[in-house]
C-alpha cells in the first residue's frame, strides 16, 4: 500500500489536471457558442448560392466556365485536408486524418496517386511524419475563419482545374450537425456538377446575362463551400475539445474520490501503527 504521503502528492496532482481540464472545457464552450452561431449563419447563404448557381447550370456554359467542365476520365485529383491546429480534441484529428487514408489508398487502387493539400497543423503533422509528401500546406486559419482563408486555401487550385491541370479536386473535413456528432464528410469541390433534372438557364428571365452572373457567382461559390466548411471544422473542434476535456474531467474527479479513500485508509494504518508503538513503548517501561 501507498504511503499517505505518496497518495497525497498524487491527489495534488490529479486535482492540478482537473483544474485544467475543467479551464479547457469552459474555454472550448465559449468557443463553441460562436463557432455555432458562425455555422448557423453561413449555411442559408451557402444553400442558396448552390440552388442559383446549379439552377443556372447548362452543358453549353462548360465551354466558356472551365470550373464547369465534366472531365472524360479522373487522373488527376487534389484532396484538401482541413484539420485543427492543436490536439486535446479526442478523436476530431484522428477521424479526418482516417477519412483521407481510406481515400487515397481507394483511389491508388485504380492507379491514381492523389496529391494532398493540408489545412490544419494537426494534418500536416501526421503525414509529414510518415514521409508523405504534401502538395501544400496552410496553417493560418484560427477560431474564426474568414472568406480570406477560403480564397487562400481554394485559389490556386481553382486556377489548376481551370488550366487543365487537375481533374477533380476533394475537400475532407468534419461536419457539424452536434457538439457530440462531428463526422468527416468529403465533398467534390470540382468539377461543379448539375443536380439530376435540373432546369435550363433558359427557363428563366435573367438580368444581367447568365453569362455575367456565372461570371460572378461561381468563383463566389467555390469559395463559400470552403468557407462553410471551414466555419464547420471549426465548431465541430470546439465541441470535440469540450466533450473531450468534459471526459477528462468526470475522470479526473472519479480518480480523486478514490485517492481520497486510499488517503484516508492510508493515514489511519499510519495513525493505527503509531498508536501501537505508543502503546507498545509505554508497556515496555513499566
Amino acid at each position: 500500500m501507498q504511503s499517505a504521503k505518496e497518495v497525497r502528492r498524487r491527489i495534488k496532482s490529479v486535482d492540478n489536471t482537473k483544474q485544467i481540464t475543467k479551464t479547457m472545457e469552459m474555454v472550448a464552450t465559449s468557443k463553441l457558442k460562436r463557432a455555432t452561431d458562425r455555422v448557423r449563419a453561413a449555411r442559408p447563404y451557402g444553400e442558396a448560392l448552390g440552388v442559383v448557381v446549379k439552377s443556372l447550370y447548362a452543358p453549353e456554359f462548360a465551354e466558356r466556365f472551365p470550373v464547369l467542365r465534366q472531365p472524360e476520365g479522373i487522373q488527376k485529383v487534389a484532396i484538401v485536408l482541413m484539420t485543427a491546429n492543436r490536439g486535446l480534441c479526442g478523436g476530431f484529428n484522428a477521424n479526418l486524418i482516417r477519412e483521407v487514408r481510406l481515400l487515397r489508398e481507394s483511389l491508388q487502387e485504380k492507379g491514381i496517386e492523389p496529391e494532398i493539400h493540408s489545412v490544419g497543423r494537426k494534418g500536416m503533422a501526421f503525414f509529414r511524419f510518415r514521409k508523405v509528401e504534401l502538395a501544400s500546406t496552410y496553417n493560418e486559419v484560427g477560431d474564426a475563419p474568414t472568406v480570406e482563408n477560403a480564397e487562400a486555401i481554394i485559389g490556386q487550385l481553382r486556377k489548376r482545374f481551370e488550366a487543365g491541370d487537375l481533374d477533380q479536386v476533394l475537400l475532407v473535413s468534419a461536419e457539424y450537425k452536434s457538439a457530440l456528432s462531428t463526422p468527416p464528410r468529403v465533398v467534390e469541390l470540382l468539377p461543379i456538377r448539375p443536380p439530376e433534372g435540373a432546369a435550363s438557364a433558359d427557363s428563366y428571365i435573367l438580368s444581367p446575362g447568365a453569362d455575367i452572373i456565372l461570371t460572378r457567382l461561381l468563383p463566389a461559390y467555390i469559395r463559400n463551400t470552403v468557407y462553410k466548411a471551414l466555419v464547420e471544422n471549426a465548431a465541430a473542434e470546439q465541441g470535440a475539445r469540450r466533450t473531450a476535456m468534459k471526459a477528462a474531467t468526470d475522470n479526473a474527479g472519479e480518480m480523486l474520490e478514490t485517492l481520497t479513500r486510499n488517503y484516508n485508509r492510508a493515514r489511519q494504518a499510519q495513525i493505527t501503527q503509531e498508536i501501537s508503538e505508543i502503546v507498545g513503548g509505554a508497556e515496555g517501561l513499566s
